[in-house]
């Protein structure tokens, strides 16, 4: 059985499909049919619900899309829906009032997800600048483009001081409400001939996947979720890893970051981008904020796409997995891990426990540049990471590493090899650049062509070295502002 607050509401359900999703349950099991099915990948941002979690003495609301969430990983969180922001004496809440005096809704159907990403921004940062507004309305598309009067409206909330509406004034009610439900334990939900296991400790999901081997990991569950909303395909058993407490944290000492696999992309956010400041910018363009919300690092790595972005990123870092069968533990370096496409080398019934992230050195230069055909809510073509040690002007240590150029992340040898013991100069970079292009045969695709990959590929390098250069040169486009 889970239990969850639905609105104020609480809501015990036991006999239900865990493949159900969140959108579904609402518009199928309670009649909330404010939440619109845009997509049904996490895409639009139609769908867009909150979900709100204790986090200290506050409720922490966060945007996560519905076609993605299974209603099986809302046990002990407060969800909310269009439906729940007005008062109860039906006046509008504030988000809503100021899409309707900034005549920001067209034909409507993009207005619930847009109104509900408001809504969380206000809670989260209540004096909102604008690229704070850009980021949380970066996951929803509006089809009319009546972008200009929607940002001018999530402007105006921005403008007031702490916004005040039910859900602050109820604060301590609705903590108390969620305070009652049990989430120390491990919770079974069942229906339909499926299952879902939602364990509390590591201990707990390695003896679980030891018991199941056949079990699904289900952690952010932003790419899991479209075997059933775009594929049609049963999970008959999953296990969720979102409750995993000790594998939500990060540690940080003075040579290293350790990331628990279940920690969401946006809770790594902080650390990732103090310590590598370029991780930072590739993870605000890491999908949207509605996916980094859910997302996590560990599942980005674990899923083995040829074009993930974490996973190149983490092999120029020199990253290294924690793995983990029942009780036994191994540390694998990330190069290591993809075999080749979408086979990694994790056994059977093991998990990635953690990623091990070491700090940078001194001399060392950490570059990431992501290519896709738009800057925000968008997968790349190709993704190059480049983390070169220069000392004395000499080239001590080199690891660049590409996604969406190979069935796999790879690191490009013979590249390396031609920098390695080098002069860091422009002679030793285009050497390296026709290297470069015999590292890879990329394919062609939607995204880009065999050619324009490569050709890419080895223009990045030189970007990279013209970056270090410490030219007045603008090379960047990655900002609206």
């Amino acid at each position: 059985m889970i239990k969850f607050l639905l609105n104020q509401e609480l809501r015990e359900e036991s006999d239900l499909s865990p493949n159900m999703t969140v959108l579904n349950y609402l518009r199928t099991r309670v009649g909330k049919n404010g939440t619109k099915e845009g997509c049904g990948s996490g895409d639009c941002g139609a769908c867009t619900v909150v979900l709100g979690e204790r986090v200290d003495e506050h409720i922490r609301y966060q945007t996560v899309n519905s076609c993605l969430t299974f209603v099986s990983t809302l046990h002990g969180k407060q969800l909310l829906t269009v439906e729940d922001l007005k008062a109860k004496d039906g006046s509008l809440h504030p988000v809503q009032q100021a899409m309707v005096d900034f005549h920001g809704s067209q034909c409507g159907f993009c207005t619930p997800g847009f109104i509900m990403s408001m809504f969380a921004l206000s809670k989260n940062k209540p004096a909102a600048t604008q690229p704070d507004i850009f980021e949380a309305l970066a996951g929803n598309l509006c089809r009319c483009t009546g972008y200009r009067p929607i940002v001018d409206a999530a402007k105006t909330i921005a403008e007031q001081p702490q916004l005040v509406d039910q859900f602050s004034r109820y604060e301590t009610d609705i903590l108390a409400k969620l305070d009652k439900i049990e989430t120390d334990t491990l919770v079974t939900l069942n229906g339909n001939d499926k299952v879902c296991y939602s364990p509390v400790s590591s201990d707990e999901l390695a003896a679980l996947l030891v018991e199941h081997p056949d079990a699904q990991l289900l952690a952010g569950g932003t790419d899991l979720a479209l075997q059933v909303t775009q594929f049609y395909r049963e999970l008959p058993k999953m296990i969720y890893v979102g409750n995993v407490r000790d594998m939500k944290q990060l540690t940080e000492d003075d040579e290293q970051l350790v990331i628990g696999a279940a920690r969401s992309l946006s809770d790594s956010f902080e650390p990732l981008n103090r310590v590598f400041p370029d991780m930072g910018e590739l993870l605000h363009r890491f999908a949207s904020l509605q996916i980094r919300n859910q997302g996590t690092l560990g599942g980005n790595v674990a899923n083995a796409s040829p074009i993930g972005d974490a996973p190149p990123v983490l092999m120029a870092l020199n990253a290294r997995l924690v793995l983990r069968k029942g009780e036994v533990r191994r540390e694998l370096p990330i190069g290591d891990y993809f075999l080749d496409y979408k086979k990694t080398a994790q056994q059977t019934s093991e998990f990635i426990e953690q990623i091990i992230v070491p700090k940078p050195k001194p001399n060392q230069h950490f570059k990431v540049y992501k290519l896709s055909k738009r800057l925000d809510d968008d997968i790349s073509a190709v993704c190059g990471a480049f983390n070169l040690t220069i000392t004395d002007g000499l080239i001590t240590d080199a690891r660049i590493a590409f996604g969406g150029m190979a069935a796999v992340p790879k690191r490009a040898a013979a590249c390396e090899q031609a920098l390695l013991n080098q002069p860091w100069n422009h002679a030793t970079v285009k050497a390296a650049m026709k290297a470069l292009t015999g590292d890879f045969e990329p394919l062609s695709d939607f995204r880009a062509s065999k050619e324009y990959r490569s050709k890419t590929a080895t223009n990045l390098l030189y970007k990279y070295f013209l970056e270090q250069q410490s030219l007045q040169l603008e090379t960047r486009v990655t900002s609206y502002v």
